[in-house]
Formats: structure tokens, C-alpha cells, sequence
């Protein structure tokens, strides 16, 4: 057993992880500030599930506190998984400033605090948003990395933090860069609960730009899982790593899909596409499935049929 500090751990993936964590004996520390960019209630929700577990603690703590970040790191932390972020293009769109201080002032401290301490490594969660404009597909980690939002500008500057804190004070780090990640209890603001809540309401979802951008959806339990292999393998520290499906549909194919499995016949609203999305992302997962032996298990329809049948199953976790 080792005792984790996890970032963010009120959020859809670092609860799922710091459930799991848990689950396999580890200590876990949750740190979430309970930043009201969505609902609050829904992350206390996410905390239930978390602080129901023996071996898990949560500190409404924020990680730009950085007094109180290093007290916390201090008392006994040996890993870090920092989850914690402002997400979100059309966000950081609006506020340019929030992602810059969050995703690089945020992550600066947790590394600061880490080669201050005992922290045998930190395990960070970047995002595909960092390659922006596509030149070739898939993507590999060495495709060039041209973001198109401020948002990935943020996660961009936080892996180089990262590899070069790795090569200057030798503390082990690896990025992770999720490609649209899917679930029970993600998100609110994202595609798939707003089409399966208007489906259901027989109400018409909305689909930006023409539905033909594709993206690489990938379920969380797979993202857990690689999160897991990298605890105790040195074999990306101070690398950047995709962890993806390595499969890619439309957002049209998406909806037609959830469209059967709901046995729904509403046709979308096609309105303006958003600046600073990316129009297509699919990841070549072959680095992490030769480094860590990842292999994502999950497929596109497993995974909506999932999310669908945990959202009839819990009605009502997006009221409040």
C-alpha cells in the first residue's frame, strides 16, 4: 500500500480513480477546491462514492494554495495524480486566464511541492487537445503540437513543466494525454448526457458544425486502467503518453447510435461550429501499449449502452 495524493479527486475521472485506488488498498488523499464551473452538487455526489471507501480522505483544499498544498504533500504523500484542471475550449475562450493559472500556476506547485518532499513521482493528466491542428492521423506523440484553444495551450505548458522538472530535479513524471473520455458520471456540459437527456425528452440535440468532426471517445474504465499500470512502471518517466481508444466516429455516427439504443426518431439542430475545436482526434495508443502494455477494452457501442443504462439506472444525478 502507498498513500496518493489525487488532484481533482471531486471530478468524473479523479473520483473513478480514487475509487479504484482505494479499492486496491492504496491511502488515497482527495484535494478539490469544488470549483463551481459545473454543478457542485453533482461533485459532492462524486465524493460520496469517494469518502464511502475505507481508504480514502477528501480536503477542500485549492492546489494555488501552495502553503497548504505542500502541508498536505508533506504528511506521508509517495505519488501524485493530479487530476485537477479548468477544462473546457469554449471556456478558456471566455477566460483565457483561469486555464493559465489552474492548468500551468496549478501544476507548478504540485511539482514544487513534490521535489520539497518524499514524492517518488507525479503522474499528470494532459489532454489530446494539445495537438490541435491536424497534419497527419493518428496522432502520435511526436505529431506537432499546435493547440487551438487556450485551454490546450495550458496542458501543453504543463507537460513541458513536467519533462523538464524530470531532467532538472529528477523527480519521475509522466503525462497522460486523454482523448475524450466517457462514462458514468461524466460531465454535464459534454456531448454525450445532453444527447441522452434530449433524446429521452423527445427534445432535438444540437450539434455544432456539420456532425462530420470526428473524435477518438474513450471509456473510463480504460483510462483508469492505464492510470493504474503507470504507478509502478519507470518506463515513461519524463514522457508524454496517448491514451486513447485509437478508434474515431463522427459526431453524427455518435448520435445515430444513441439514437437505436434509445429507439429515438428526432433529427438534430445543426448550428455554428465552436473556434477552438479540434475537427478530428484519434490516438495512436502503440507507445502505450508497448511501454505499459495498455489495451483498451471497451468499444464505442459497449460503452454508450453503458453510459446509457447507468443514466436510467441514477435518474436523477444531473438534477441539482
Amino acid at each position: 500500500m502507498v498513500k496518493i495524493l489525487l488532484t481533482g479527486g471531486a471530478g468524473f475521472i479523479g473520483s473513478h480513480l480514487s475509487i479504484k485506488m482505494a479499492q486496491n488498498g492504496h491511502e488515497i488523499v482527495v484535494v478539490d477546491n469544488l470549483d463551481p464551473y459545473y454543478s457542485v452538487a453533482l461533485k459532492n455526489k462524486n465524493l460520496e462514492l469517494v469518502k464511502a471507501e475505507e481508504n480514502a480522505t477528501f480536503i477542500n483544499s485549492d492546489i494555488l494554495n501552495y502553503p497548504e498544498l505542500k502541508s498536505i504533500v508533506e504528511d506521508g504523500i509517495e505519488y501524485i495524480y493530479h487530476e485537477a484542471a479548468q477544462p473546457g475550449v469554449r471556456a478558456s475562450i471566455e477566460d483565457p486566464m483561469k486555464p493559465l493559472n489552474v492548468n500551468i500556476v496549478g501544476t507548478i506547485n504540485i511539482l514544487q511541492a513534490a521535489i520539497e518532499t518524499d514524492v517518488k513521482k507525479v503522474i499528470n493528466a494532459s489532454s489530446s487537445s494539445v495537438y490541435g491542428k491536424v497534419e497527419s492521423l493518428p496522432f502520435s506523440e511526436t505529431h506537432p503540437t499546435r493547440p487551438l484553444s487556450p485551454y490546450g495551450v495550458s496542458k501543453l505548458a504543463a507537460e513541458h513543466y513536467c519533462r523538464v522538472f524530470t531532467q532538472i530535479y529528477g523527480i519521475p513524471t509522466v503525462s497522460i494525454r486523454y482523448f475524450t473520455v466517457y462514462g458514468p458520471r461524466m460531465r454535464p456540459d459534454l456531448a454525450i448526457p445532453i444527447f441522452t437527456q434530449k433524446l429521452l425528452n423527445n427534445d432535438p440535440p444540437e450539434i455544432f458544425g456539420d456532425g462530420e468532426q470526428t473524435r477518438d471517445f474513450t471509456y473510463v474504465d480504460d483510462i483508469i486502467t492505464a492510470n493504474m499500470k503507470l504507478l509502478n512502471s519507470s518506463a515513461l518517466d519524463g514522457e508524454v503518453v496517448n491514451i486513447g481508444s485509437g478508434n474515431r466516429i463522427t459526431i453524427n455516427e455518435l448520435l445515430d447510435t444513441m439514437k437505436k439504443l434509445l429507439d429515438a426518431d428526432i433529427e438534430p439542430i445543426y448550428t455554428d461550429r465552436v473556434k477552438g475545436d479540434a475537427l478530428h482526434t484519434l490516438a495512436d495508443i502503440s507507445k502505450a501499449r508497448e511501454a505499459i502494455g495498455y489495451e483498451p477494452t471497451t468499444s464505442i457501442g459497449d460503452g454508450i449502452n453503458k453510459f446509457i443504462d447507468w443514466y436510467r439506472s441514477n435518474p436523477d444525478f444531473y438534477i441539482g
